[in-house]
């Protein structure tokens, strides 16, 4: 809540004792969050002694809290006009201002606030009605700015994230739309439009779309490797045969127009691994590392892999390394736990088991909030964990 400056210093010089009774119970009931009973006693105190800017304005404040933000408003005001250096019933008059839709007029305050607010969160409030204002006048990269600037200030801030994602979001469309009608046949226009439905599940139009941009640019790299990840989406659903073949030959395709993607190695080295096809998987994945050794799900695939050939003592560097990456890995604990146990390395092995129980119970409870990956994640099978 905004604090503005009591009427109660004003009135103990020069007000009536029922004046002073007045603003105390106000100023009680304000503070209590009793606001009903605090707008009957400070719009009495209004009528009794209507010079008073701070009474106006803490009226305008209990307004503001009880949302009646068009009667806030011209209380406001009628402070600001007999005593203009409020400065924080100007910071007010412009988030009412926000809140009743008068973007342009609330902009200067809340520019203002927001700069050079003197308390967070006066700031924070700020921030998100000028996100608002921006918004509303189509000042659509402004408030992106505020909300980067809001992020940075406040990155755990639930509301904050909520309304700095919308915004973000907001952004993103409108420079779809521009991207659809300024170049409508573009490369760029399929492959944003690929990537949408590919986002949404709507498997058979991503596939589609990314053909478009094939066909207007054979070589382009990452296309064919779009194409292979959809169709594992699709066999994931139908479990059609014919849709994982195909998504191997997407992922060869791939490696023709561009040796070094580590994400179409990985893909085959775990569909290989998947049809216990080991030393295929062996030779993949550590291809894929050799692109990319920092490639934690790779790791794990490998060291899986190497397990399952009854090499523990190749897996275990993969998977510490694995861990070093990603210590929220509850599979690469797991693995790391089974390694030490087939090497006889007990308090090792107690160790990892200690680390993905932790990992587990965290996820359990942050389950739904993980965003899908660029691949196919590495996963503990049912009654695997013993």
């Amino acid at each position: 809540m905004v604090v503005l400056c009591s009427p109660a210093a004003r009135l103990s010089a020069q007000g009536t004792e029922e004046e002073q009774q007045l603003s105390e119970a106000g100023q009680q009931a304000l503070t209590s969050g009793h606001y009903d009973e605090a707008e009957r006693n400070f719009t009495k105190l209004a009528e009794l002694d209507p010079q008073i800017a701070e009474i106006h304005a803490t009226l305008g404040l209990v307004y503001f809290q009880e949302k009646k933000f068009e009667q806030a408003v011209p209380e406001l005001r009628r402070a600001l006009k007999l005593k203009p250096t409020l400065g924080k019933a100007s910071t007010l008059l412009a988030m009412s201002l926000s809140e009743t839709g008068e973007y342009q007029e609330a902009l200067p305050g809340l520019e203002k606030g927001f700069q050079h607010a003197p308390d967070p969160a006066t700031k924070r409030m700020c921030g998100l009605q000028l996100m608002r204002s921006y918004t509303g006048l189509q000042r659509d990269q402004d408030a992106v700015k505020v909300a980067l600037e809001l992020d940075e200030l406040y990155p755990n801030d639930p509301e904050i994230l909520y309304h700095t994602g919308r915004v973000y979001g907001n952004y993103a469309f409108l420079t779809m739309h521009k991207l659809e009608v300024a170049a409508p046949a573009s490369v760029w226009r399929h492959q944003a439009a690929a990537e949408a439905f590919e986002s949404e599940g709507s498997t058979n139009q991503a596939i589609g779309e990314y053909h478009e941009v094939l066909k207007l640019d054979p070589q382009r790299v990452s296309i064919h490797y779009r194409i292979g990840r959809t169709l594992l989406a699709r066999w994931k659903l139908n479990h059609a045969a014919e849709d994982r073949d195909q998504a191997v030959r997407e992922f060869e395709q791939e490696l023709q127009v561009d040796p070094s993607n580590a994400n179409a190695l990985y893909e085959l080295a775990e569909i290989h691994r998947q049809q216990n096809e080991l030393d295929q998987a062996q030779q993949f994945f550590s291809s894929a590392l050799k692109y990319y050794p920092d490639f934690e799900e790779a790791q794990v695939g490998l060291a899986t892999t190497l397990m399952a050939q009854q090499k523990p003592d190749l897996a275990l560097p993969h998977l510490q390394k694995a861990v070093t990456l990603n210590a929220g890995d509850e599979v690469a604990w797991y693995r790391l736990s089974q390694v030490n146990r087939a090497l006889g390395n007990k308090d090792e092995q107690q160790k990892a088991l200690v680390q993905f129980q932790r990992v587990r119970s965290q996820q359990a409870q942050q389950q739904g909030t993980t965003p899908p990956g660029e691949v196919t994640k590495q996963v503990l099978q049912n009654g695997e964990v013993q």
